[in-house]
């Protein structure tokens, strides 16, 4: 391979290189969040169960799987809720929740607090509608239906979250990134290895070459 060729090659593999570095630790840094969302979940279930109270995780994750939110929040985005009391929700937010809508009962929607209400015991109620709706949500949202306040939105993680369930995903995404990663310096160290003991070679022969006196 002329000199040209061996630099268009060497391009080629730092690219890949960096592509499969870039998504490894994507990956690893989705599992990472994940990881800690799932650990503050079990301890907080822990600490209430301990406790005897029944109150939704301090923190919670969800893919969104309906265009209700669109374009605030797509089909397959994730979204990190919070748990917050009643008194601290304010109009706009976007709230998830399970439904007591009898056509969707038991479901957990996120939406965004539109109206909010007080009963006379002093209990919130919200009301809801999503951005993508043309109409208001049919039933109120009492307090202790809301499981929390989104925080934050992740894009499209519900596509990562899927591909990531199938087994072709982690081979793709985890298996072969770390193998090309692992060869290409399996390889660097050959030829670091080769081209040391090529000098070592050159170096004997030229000693070798030299007079007595000069090696002296």
């Amino acid at each position: 391979m002329n000199k040209k060729g061996s630099s268009v090659w060497n391009t080629i593999k730092k690219i890949l290189h960096f592509i499969t570095t870039v998504i490894m630790y994507s990956v690893f840094l989705v599992l990472i969040f994940v990881g800690l969302i799932l650990i503050l979940y079990v301890v907080d279930i822990k600490r209430n169960a301990a406790s005897g109270q029944y109150k939704p995780p301090l923190f919670s994750a969800y893919v969104i799987i309906s265009p209700s939110m669109v374009p605030t929040i797509n089909v397959q985005d994730a979204v990190i809720i919070k748990r917050v009391e009643g008194k601290d929700i304010k109009l706009g937010d976007i709230i998830t929740f399970t439904s007591t809508d009898g056509r969707y009962s038991g479901v957990t929607i996120t939406h965004r607090v539109v109206r909010i209400e007080k009963t006379s015991s002093g209990k919130y109620m919200f009301r809801t509608k999503g951005d993508n709706n043309n109409a208001e949500d049919a039933t109120l949202v009492g307090e202790d239906y809301i499981n929390g306040k989104v925080i934050l939105r992740i894009p499209m993680i519900g596509y990562i979250q899927y591909f990531l369930s199938q087994a072709y995903g982690w081979i793709i995404a985890i298996v072969i990134p770390c193998l090309g990663i692992i060869i290409y310096d399996i390889i660097k160290v050959i030829k670091l290895i080769k081209n040391n003991m090529v000098k070592k070679v050159t170096n004997h022969k030229e000693k070798k070459k030299l007079p007595n006196k000069e090696r002296e």
